[in-house]
Formats: C-alpha cells, sequence, structure tokens
C-alpha cells in the first residue's frame, strides 16, 4: 500500500487535506479489492476527520473498524476519546482527551494544530455568546489553567476583574469589505438618471 500522499501532507503539515487523503486511499484500496484494515492508519485518519470538523466521518469510521483495531490500538481509542468529548460537546473534556495521550511523532503535529484550531474557535464561540463570564468557566472552554487564561484574555483586549473572578468579553466589530464595482456605479446612476428624467 502506497500512504505516500499521506506522509506528504503530514510532512508539510497540510491537516486540511488529511481527511480527504485518508477517504479517497481507502475508497481506491477497497474499490482494489485490497484487503487493508490490518494496516490502515486509523488513528490519523480519525484525527483527520476531528481536525475537519466532521463528527459524523468520526463516528462511522469507528463504527467501520475492525473490532481488534478498536481494542488493541491505544492511539485509535485515544483519538476515538476526542471524537466522543466532542460529540457531547464537553469542551473540558476535548483537552483532557488531548493530553491524556503521548502521541506518535506522525499524530503528534496533527493534534497540536487540532488544539489551537479548537482554542481559537472556542475563543470565537465565547466571544459571540458572552458579555461576561467567570475566568473558571473561561479556562475550562479554552483548556488552561486560569492563569495561563486570565493573561490570554487580556492580550485579546477583555477585562479581567480579579475581585469578582469576572470577564467581561470585548467585541470586535465585524469589518464588512464592500467594493465598489465602477459599472456597477455607472449602471446605477443610468438607472436613476433615467427614473429622474
Amino acid at each position: 500500500m502506497d500512504f505516500s500522499p499521506l506522509s506528504d501532507a503530514l510532512a508539510s503539515k497540510s491537516y486540511g487535506k488529511l481527511a480527504d487523503i485518508c477517504d479517497q486511499l481507502m475508497l481506491q484500496l477497497a474499490a482494489e479489492g485490497v484487503s487493508f484494515q490490518d494496516d490502515w492508519p486509523y488513528a490519523i485518519h480519525l484525527l483527520a476527520l476531528i481536525y475537519a470538523g466532521d463528527i459524523n466521518s468520526v463516528r462511522f469510521l469507528w463504527k467501520s473498524m475492525p473490532v481488534t483495531v478498536k481494542e488493541s490500538n491505544p492511539e485509535v481509542i485515544a483519538a476515538w476519546k476526542i471524537g466522543q468529548k466532542l460529540w457531547v460537546r464537553d469542551y473540558g473534556g476535548v483537552y483532557e482527551a488531548i493530553r491524556g495521550y503521548e502521541w506518535s511523532q506522525d499524530a503528534e503535529g496533527l493534534v497540536a494544530a487540532f488544539s489551537d484550531l479548537y482554542t481559537k474557535k472556542m475563543f470565537q464561540l465565547l466571544q459571540s455568546a458572552y458579555s461576561t463570564i467567570s475566568i473558571q468557566d473561561t479556562a475550562l472552554f479554552l483548556g488552561m489553567s486560569e492563569d495561563d487564561v486570565t493573561t490570554y484574555v487580556l492580550q485579546q483586549g477583555w477585562v479581567v476583574d480579579p475581585a469578582s473572578q469576572m470577564v467581561t468579553v470585548k467585541k470586535h466589530p465585524i469589518v464588512t469589505e464592500q467594493k465598489l464595482d465602477a459599472s456597477k456605479l455607472q449602471s446605477l446612476t443610468e438607472y436613476v438618471f433615467h427614473l429622474e428624467h
């Protein structure tokens, strides 16, 4: 089996492409009638789907795996724990699952990239959903200690009240870029001129 496209994507840190590469390789091998179940990089495939945010596919891949892989491969089990926590929206549990396993060299970069991506996603969620939130809850959502989360949110321009242990969320204005097309402006001008005369 040629896993070079997968290895190349991991080496170049093209994590966004991994899920598609794994899916395509799996389909290709299945179409050729090649028995691949014992040698398939299930942990990387699960983690790639998690990185892509495709939790439904994570569940389907898990269900299709041979029982021997599910029971005997600790990295597959660790990746599945992340998927389970995401499925039930256990935000703090996602970070516990990430930190709860010593990832292989191949998976380590992918897991770290997912962790960063997930933290940014959670931060944006907090920013859009809250005007104030406790430091403790913020730490849970961002998978950090209370000291680290205090430093992090201060860097983002949020206000921390040490007495009440509350954080005031700073909303960033949504900037929409309007591009003015000269031909559209000309058409609009001609239309308005026609209406007035």
